[in-house]
């Protein structure tokens, strides 16, 4: 095993996702030292400059922040890969259409990476995230648990929001999680979304709903509500860089959190082939284990139908 330098972080892109994601980092003290890599020096340079700045205030950790290169890599604890185009406005509104473009670029970036190194946590933020996670890992032989995708976790953290606006509470006391694709076959296990131990079918009384809460409605507006915001502001930046940051933070800490994350599937619900997001416990060794939450039968089916999706995805690119 190579020696690791733990709180050292390379960041794999520097557009505005990856930009966002070393501004987090240095808000929330996340890391030692932060190497950026990215195609056009130049911008790396730019947006290392920038951000090194803020380090002479007393709520900014005086992290070391360079550009560098992927031989970096050997020894870095954490590497975050955003490189890669992203939707644009007037795109069509499908991570998909990113496919071949990212495929290719997922698959060099993978090359130069286990050039240094097969001990880093690899973090992946590019898209199709479910692929992309399953080919980099599947496709370079990288240990499993140390391959994660950010996945549903955005997506479970705007759910959360929605619905305890909906109820009147803090999103932080919402336990719910959106499972399966990063995308459009992504679902919603009701039976297991509660608020403080409160089921959901118990929302309308207890929290003096109006009517019940309308669940395929919800569920549409957390599938495209990160598409809203590419066609209002151009591009996503502040909600993934956090869900980067929660992932970061419970490697750093150990915390063993549990969280929805995107790992390739090793029997999980009787499934192989594909990576899916699944409530994942985090620490300092990646994934620890997965979880597999009891599905009613409208889980069950909807489970099906985002496994069909992501394999049949996968065998047309093989």
């Amino acid at each position: 095993m190579e020696n690791i330098s733990y709180g050292k972080i390379v960041l794999i892109g520097a557009g505005h996702v990856g930009s966002a994601i070393l501004d987090s980092l240095l808000r929330m003290n996340l890391a030692d030292e932060i190497v950026v890599i990215n195609r056009n020096e130049k911008k790396a340079l730019g947006v290392v400059l920038d951000a090194s700045h803020t380090t002479a205030f007393a709520y900014s950790a005086n992290a070391n922040i360079r550009v560098g290169t992927y031989e970096d890599c050997k020894d870095a604890q954490i590497i975050i890969n955003t490189a890669g185009p992203s939707i644009q406005p007037g795109n069509s509104r499908d991570r998909m259409v990113l496919l071949q473009t990212n495929v290719q670029v997922m698959k060099e970036i993978m090359t130069q990476i286990t050039a240094y190194t097969r001990s880093a946590i690899i973090i992946n933020v590019s898209n199709p995230m479910d692929i992309l996670t399953y080919i980099a890992q599947t496709e370079f032989n990288y240990p499993r648990n140390l391959l994660i995708g950010t996945g549903t976790l955005l997506d479970t953290a705007r759910f959360n929001k929605m619905l305890a606006d909906l109820c009147g509470v803090d999103a932080k006391n919402v336990t719910g999680f959106v499972l399966g694709e990063h995308g459009g076959t992504s679902f919603i296990p009701w039976n297991a979304v509660n608020i403080v131990g409160i089921p959901f079918h118990d929302f309308q009384k207890q929290f003096g709903l109006k009517e019940p809460v309308d669940c395929e409605k919800l569920l549409h507006e957390v599938k495209v509500s990160g598409l809203d915001i590419v066609e209002l502001k151009g591009y996503t930046s502040s909600g993934i860089a956090l869900s980067v940051c929660r992932l970061v933070g419970a490697i750093m800490r150990n915390e063993r959190a549990v969280v929805p994350a995107s790992v390739v599937l090793e029997g999980e619900y009787g499934l192989e082939g594909i990576a899916m997001s699944l409530p994942c416990v985090i620490s300092r060794n990646g994934v620890e284990r997965t979880l597999q939450i009891p599905l009613d039968k409208e889980g069950e089916k909807n489970l099906k139908i985002c496994y069909e999706y992501l394999r049949n995805v996968i065998e047309s690119i093989s």
